[in-house]
């Protein structure tokens, strides 16, 4: 059973689409729905959504985690399969309540992930069976792509990555690119120069400019 999450929201009463954001592992939801501000006054009629990951994290207990990272937190492989498979279950949920909260349609939500966020979203959304209008992907990496057949839908995907990332290396956004777009993905770039791992302007206007071209706004 999928264990619920904790999310805050922003945007208007009767929103037309939703924007879900994924946080990065030892952040919450909150890290990331500040975003929101810098973006509604661009996609007025979307709804801003941030979860809390379920677990609190090994490293930071004031911080949440969507599965432990062996290498940095010293946990077991199968523990981070597992832990990532139940938190696949509570993403879908979580992302079926909002469509039915909002009364919106599948082609009407984008998901937007930093780092551990970005690999969960794009683990999960292409495996649901309808397209969502699209994926943000900041700074993370696609996790198992050799299990890329299970697939069964194809967003159209924004990878963005700092060149100074020093948490999750830069050459994972064109390893993830290369394997989507071989598997029939339409996949965008940017490179977000002189950056660490974070999210810059430049990169903030890019997603944007993607959100607003796929949600119609």
């Amino acid at each position: 059973m999928a264990r619920e999450l904790k999310s805050g929201r922003k945007g208007p009463k009767q929103a037309k689409s939703v924007v879900v954001f994924l946080h990065g592992y030892g952040a919450d939801g909150a890290d990331l729905l500040g975003l929101a501000d810098p973006l509604a006054p661009h996609l007025p009629d979307t709804a801003f959504y941030a979860p809390d990951a379920p677990e609190p994290c090994v490293n930071n207990p004031m911080g949440y985690q969507w599965f432990p990272i062996p290498w940095l937190d010293g946990s077991t492989e199968e523990a981070a399969r597992s832990s990532m498979a139940l938190s696949i279950e509570d993403v879908n949920a979580f992302l079926d309540k909002v469509l039915r909260d909002e009364s919106v349609t599948p082609d009407r939500l984008a998901v937007v992930g930093f780092s551990q966020g970005t690999m969960m979203a794009l683990h999960v959304l292409p495996r649901r069976e309808q397209p969502v209008a699209g994926i943000v992907g900041f700074s993370g990496r696609l996790l198992a792509p050799e299990l890329i057949a299970e697939v069964v839908s194809r967003p159209p995907v924004l990878l963005a990555h700092g060149d100074q990332d020093q948490m999750v290396p830069f050459e994972s956004m064109g390893l993830a690119a290369d394997a989507l777009v071989n598997d029939g993905f339409e996949v965008y770039t940017h490179v977000m120069k002189n950056t660490g791992h974070g999210i810059s302007p430049d990169g903030l206007s890019v997603a944007l400019s993607f959100l607003r071209e796929k949600l119609g706004a």
